[in-house]
């Protein structure tokens, strides 16, 4: 089954000051979200399986995006996450079945790699509500540097019978981290973690 898709959003947001501190180079932040029919909505289906086949076209069509919208390779990105908002008449498993497990690939091979698991987040809300995407080092789930979110929001989705499904990648960590720490500089990318 192929996404039927009603609009497609990508944004970027740029950090140069934090607490009154200059960022420099900026921190950088990318989104791409579809927003889309939900052929489940509103009745219990055993079998998520088109939901997957989505999700994968979703993983390849965002994940492009969001990387183009930033203007680095898809290797230079240092963070991914995805997330997903669904409309009240669907579950809270299809938006997992969107996004578990097939979407991740397509991320991954785009990016270069992407050795740790990439951070997600799903419920379901009204239309125009807000919904976190997390976000974490591609490759060690253990860089505190870049435990970090971005908050979307789409005025007109989810409706009822839609999902919005989104990913997320940077150029950077946080503004200024001081937290301590695996580095990013440390990372071997070898079991997600370190």
């Amino acid at each position: 089954m192929k996404a039927s898709i009603r609009r497609i959003l990508t944004f970027v947001e740029e950090t140069h000051t934090e607490a009154g501190q200059a960022v420099s180079p900026a921190t950088r932040r990318a989104v791409s979200a579809a927003v889309i029919s939900n052929p489940f909505a509103g009745k219990y289906v055993e079998d998520l399986t088109p939901l997957m086949e989505i999700g994968e076209e979703l993983g390849e069509l965002l994940t492009a995006r969001a990387i183009e919208a930033l203007g680095i390779p898809g290797d230079k990105v240092e963070s991914f996450g995805k997330a997903a908002a669904i409309g009240e008449d669907g579950e809270l498993e299809h938006g997992a079945a969107l996004m578990h497990p097939r979407l991740g690939a397509p991320v991954r091979r785009l990016l270069g790699k992407g050795a740790a698991l990439i951070p997600s987040s799903k419920k379901r809300c009204a239309p125009g509500s807000p919904f976190d995407l997390p976000l974490g080092h591609k490759d060690a789930a253990k860089v505190r540097s870049h435990f970090d979110g971005i908050e979307v929001r789409i005025p007109d989705a989810p409706r009822a019978d839609e999902i919005v499904v989104a990913v997320g990648v940077t150029d950077s960590g946080r503004p200024l981290p001081r937290v301590g720490g695996l580095l990013k500089q440390d990372v071997k990318g070898e079991d997600g973690l370190i």
